[in-house]
């Protein structure tokens, strides 16, 4: 049987030990992250109370089978285990932990070689350079510059790497001095497990408030149908409440049925329906209607105070039933 240091035996059990005894256990890609940055990163998230363990990939496999004999289905990460990878462990729900990786990430210079994450280009206009030997760096690059007006100017907007393309030596060294950083440093979260659940980032990558828009939505929609079927409940009783009281006013309005709250309403447009037809027939008013002709045409309010004059109506006191039909008999005495 070969022997087995001590160290892999002792590393293999604090990894299992962490992974049974935590909530939530994820793998995550450390590819290309510098150690001082690393660094850091771990410091940052044992702040949010999580551990970050990185170890071989053979020996965190082991760590992952022993962990399942006690906790079923956390198996399910080994798949997930390649490359620069390191386990994290954390009481943080999976949601939560991704949004929380995303935090440490940040952008940075390519080095040559590195596969581009998205079309690196630049844009045409001035450079911070000064006519110098930066010119023939800038053209050995396959960047379009030349010098105008004393000043080193990109002619011509360029993508100089595709997609998915390598970085070339020469290009990696100029794109930092025209701050132009496209890559992406930080652990990236593949997949974490919780409750027997293994969520992967596809899942894991959406807003924060992803889910609770769509529910908000969902419930004023519902509420919205609710209203329009009229289907009484705790939510739609109010609405349909104010919907039922504004369509039996436009009704009662329509066919003159005086109620308590719409005679004022009623007054109002058989009075303006009065001086409509008192102002077309020549002869018919007396002074009284003339008098109120002529205050109707110089109390008219101009479009924009329409809104503001509304508004004061509302406030004013109601009429009493007795005033009411008192003035609706002055009006044919």
């Amino acid at each position: 049987m070969a022997h087995v240091a001590a160290w892999k035996k002792d590393k293999v059990k604090e990894i299992t030990d962490m992974m049974v005894t935590s909530p939530v256990v994820a793998i995550v890609d450390i590819h290309g992250i510098p150690s001082p940055q690393m660094q850091l990163m771990r410091q940052g998230m044992r702040g949010k109370n999580a551990k970050v363990l990185m170890t071989r990939n053979n020996l965190m496999l082991l760590a992952i089978e022993e962990a399942a004999k006690q906790k079923p289905g956390i198996e399910q990460l080994k798949p997930l285990v390649g490359g620069q990878c390191a386990v994290v462990a954390t009481p943080m729900n999976p949601f939560k932990l991704f949004q929380q990786m995303e935090a440490t990430k940040a952008k940075a210079p390519a080095k040559t070689g590195d596969i581009a994450p998205e079309d690196i280009e630049i844009k045409a206009g001035e450079t911070p350079f000064k006519p110098g030997p930066i010119v023939g760096e800038l053209q050995k690059a396959g960047i379009p510059a030349a010098i105008e007006g004393g000043k080193i100017v990109i002619r011509k907007d360029k993508v100089l790497v595709e997609k998915g393309e390598k970085v070339p030596e020469e290009l990696a060294k100029i794109l930092p001095k025209l701050e132009i950083l496209p890559m992406t440093i930080g652990m990236d979260l593949l997949g974490a497990f919780e409750d027997g659940i293994l969520y992967n980032k596809a899942v894991l990558n959406v807003p924060a408030d992803y889910y609770p828009s769509l529910l908000a939505t969902a419930a004023r929609n519902a509420i919205a149908l609710g209203v329009g079927i009229a289907y009484p409940t705790t939510q739609t009783i109010n609405p349909l409440l104010v919907k039922a009281y504004r369509e039996a006013t436009a009704i009662s309005m329509k066919a003159a049925i005086p109620t308590r709250d719409n005679i004022k309403l009623l007054l109002a447009k058989a009075n303006a329906e009065m001086l409509a037809v008192a102002s077309r027939i020549p002869g018919l008013e007396d002074d009284r209607l003339k008098q109120q002709l002529t205050a109707q045409v110089a109390a008219a309010p101009a479009p924009q105070e329409k809104k503001a004059e509304e508004k004061k109506d509302e406030d004013k006191p109601e009429v009493s039933e007795e005033e009411a039909a008192a003035g609706l008999s002055a009006l044919f005495d």
